[in-house]
């Protein structure tokens, strides 16, 4: 469909330009530009479940500890942040098995599993604050620094990390691919319609269930993991908790999470927007700028429920489609 292909040119262009932002942009943009890359990689990870009905409200627990993970292994044993994303990355997975499995087998689906995994979010930042001793609690921690290594994933060059964080980037959209084009998409649609009547299809519920689940928890930890090495600063109200996992939830709709390259969109409207409105009001007006970008959202979720790529398309490739000629009339 030649309307499709525009529009994905159109949204393909702009994007290849990221890939050499870091020889032209000043630190600022490039700054902005890092938190873009880690954060679509995160909605990217949530809508791989949220496009099949799965809806987590609770993804704030993954990033948690893909976040404190790899740091408590490297200032506590030395353990490299390469070993220790991997690690992160695992637990998140067996985590979200933990609590997916049963969920699954005993068929918990729509507003009750969006509040298990509420809970769990919520859960996960407690035991963070409760253990002040390993993690600081509430004061938050830092990473052990020895200045610009690449062994410790430090890396004070914001074009440095920006190639990092583009490289997790491109790994969300090559797992979001391979789930679009392979044979878990068409199972996951049909659990999503009917689940009874896929199983009775012969579609395995449970393990494209926890597929799905496996990809996108441990995706969500590498984001986690990426985001604090870059800030080189954890705290458990910004890596984990209620507020975090609903800002992944609106940030990825607002872009459109049926689209591979919609929570991009979403993360550079979003962050852009809190900046925009950051360097508008200044710190005087805090409350105000917060108000204006919960309205944008909840206004986003009303009248574009298929987010900004979403209403692209709907406007872009109809109005392009060619009408069907006029039967004719037949002669009297």
């Amino acid at each position: 469909m030649s309307g499709a292909r525009d529009l994905r040119l159109g949204l393909y262009l702009p994007l290849a330009g990221v890939v050499i932002a870091p020889f032209f942009l000043s630190d600022y943009f490039l700054h902005l530009a890092v938190q873009i890359a880690i954060w679509s990689l995160v909605y990217t990870a949530w809508a791989l479940m949220g496009r099949f009905r799965l809806t987590s409200l609770g993804h704030g627990a993954f990033l948690g500890v893909g976040a404190y993970v790899p740091t408590l292994l490297w200032n506590n044993y030395g353990v490299t942040p390469w070993l220790g994303i991997p690690i992160a990355m695992a637990l998140s997975v067996v985590l979200a098995l933990i609590v997916g499995y049963p969920s699954s087998r005993q068929k918990v689906v729509g507003h009750y599993f969006a509040l298990i995994t509420l809970a769990l979010g919520q859960v996960v930042m407690l035991v963070i604050i409760a253990a002040r001793d390993v993690t600081g609690g509430s004061l938050g921690m830092t990473p052990r620094t020895v200045g610009r290594s690449w062994y410790a994933l430090q890396l004070p060059n914001k074009a440095e990390f920006y190639v990092v964080a583009l490289a997790a980037w491109l790994i969300g959209l090559v797992v979001w691919r391979l789930v679009e084009r392979g044979m878990i998409r068409l199972a996951l649609e049909a659990v999503a319609e009917d689940e009874d009547a896929a199983e009775a299809a012969g579609v395995d519920v449970l393990r494209e269930k926890l597929k799905i689940t496996a990809l996108s928890t441990g995706l969500t930890a590498l984001g986690g993991a990426l985001y604090a090495q870059y800030l080189m600063y954890l705290s458990p109200d910004a890596m984990s908790g209620v507020g975090i996992s609903l800002e992944i939830v609106f940030a990825a709709i607002a872009g459109g999470m049926y689209n591979m390259l919609g929570p991009t969109v979403g993360a550079a409207f979003t962050i852009l927007l809190t900046e925009g409105l950051r360097v508008l009001f200044g710190t005087h007006l805090v409350g105000a700028a917060n108000t204006i970008y919960g309205a944008l959202l909840i206004m986003f979720i009303i009248f574009m429920p298929r987010g900004i790529v979403g209403t692209a398309e709907r406007l872009w490739i109809r109005p392009r489609r060619p009408t069907a000629p006029a039967a004719p009339q037949a002669a009297e």
